[in-house]
């Protein structure tokens, strides 16, 4: 397939596969426009659905930016094109956080197609060994109790290898470790339980219609042990208690927490970990192994930083991923491709 045969129809497949990234609290801060002349799809934020408490450095939007990156990689390439990636290509455009180029694929004869001279960011190419694109639309976020069941090490060597193949690491803590970070993540609970400012915006982002926020029946129960600290983002009902009205239900007893870091943390290490972690995620679902995100403990800078107390090496934490078996999540809504995608071509 050559870039010359991209229509409509494609395109909204690559816009839908993109947008079908994980965000936090499902925001989907991202916006999209096609450069007709390079054939290349920008990625931009979308500050208008930042979260201005929860993530004030724009660490997290990245991060699912990163994700949506990974995405159009995959589906690019499974129509057949060669996808280019460069993260943060422009100074003049912070917006711009990064471009995918449709460039004729080696098996056509043409090359990858050199990168721009004066990259100031490498340009990646290709997609993963497996074809990931089936598991775009299967990978939802399951916040529902898992089994005993353990990951096969097999399974946890190739999700390692996968965040590898982005600059970053991933290992499963040990049970001492997951105390630890289960630890930070309840404290992260608590506080934002008592913050109205945080809590109030991640209330307004359970919504039941609309293409964004995430609908109260995919909120998923409370751990009646209060052992697993997964997100109350209702807060406390009208006795205080924590979890509300929420259905309360056991979770495992022992949760396998993966923990995705970077060496560095700047912006471009965070959309390299987005790319990571959805590589994980979609692999993982490749497996029928079930992910949600822990993500309070990263909210509050010093409570992050501890996270990365126990890192065998110099590194910052950028998410915790609990795996398992269980469940499939309930789709999340999600923007459509005429509603996201810009109109006219890229600056």
């Amino acid at each position: 397939m050559q870039p010359a045969m991209l229509d409509a129809a494609i395109l909204e497949k690559l816009i839908s596969a993109a947008v079908a990234a994980p965000s936090m609290h499902n925001t989907q801060p991202w916006r999209y426009r096609l450069n007709p002349d390079t054939v290349t799809l920008e990625v931009r934020a979308a500050p208008e659905r930042a979260l201005r408490y929860a993530d004030p450095m724009g660490r997290a939007l990245s991060v699912s930016a990163g994700a949506a990156v990974f995405n159009l990689r995959v589906a690019v390439a499974h129509f057949g094109w060669d996808p280019v990636v460069r993260l943060l290509p422009y100074r003049s455009q912070p917006d711009l956080l990064a471009t995918v180029r449709l460039a004729a694929s080696p098996h056509d004869g043409a090359g990858h197609g050199a990168p721009h001279h004066g990259d100031r960011h490498e340009a990646a190419h290709g997609a993963p060994d497996h074809d990931l694109y089936d598991a775009i639309w299967r990978r939802h976020s399951s916040r529902s109790p898992f089994s005993g069941r353990r990951l096969p090490p097999r399974v946890l060597d190739e999700l390692a290898e996968a965040a590898r193949a982005h600059g970053a690491t991933l290992w499963l803590a040990g049970p001492e470790e997951t105390s630890r970070l289960l630890r930070l993540t309840a404290e992260a609970e608590r506080r934002i339980s008592g913050d109205p400012r945080r809590l109030a915006e991640s209330r307004d982002w359970v919504r039941e219609t609309g293409p964004y926020g995430i609908p109260a029946a995919a909120l998923g129960p409370r751990d009646v042990t209060g052992r697993l600290p997964m997100r109350d983002y209702l807060g406390p009902g009208p006795d205080g208690r924590r979890g509300g009205d929420s259905p309360a239900a056991a979770f495992e007893s022992h949760p396998a927490i993966a923990v995705l870091a970077t060496d560095q943390d700047r912006r471009t290490d965070w959309l390299r970990a987005g790319q990571a972690l959805e590589h994980v995620l979609l692999l993982a679902t490749s497996y029928t192994v079930r992910a949600s995100l822990l993500h309070q403990a990263l909210e509050w800078s010093d409570l992050r930083w501890s996270l990365s107390d126990a890192h065998r090496t110099p590194g910052h934490v950028q998410m915790l991923i609990r795996l398992g078996y269980g469940p499939v999540g309930p789709a999340t809504p999600r923007g459509g491709a005429a509603e996201i995608l810009d109109g006219g071509r890229g600056r």
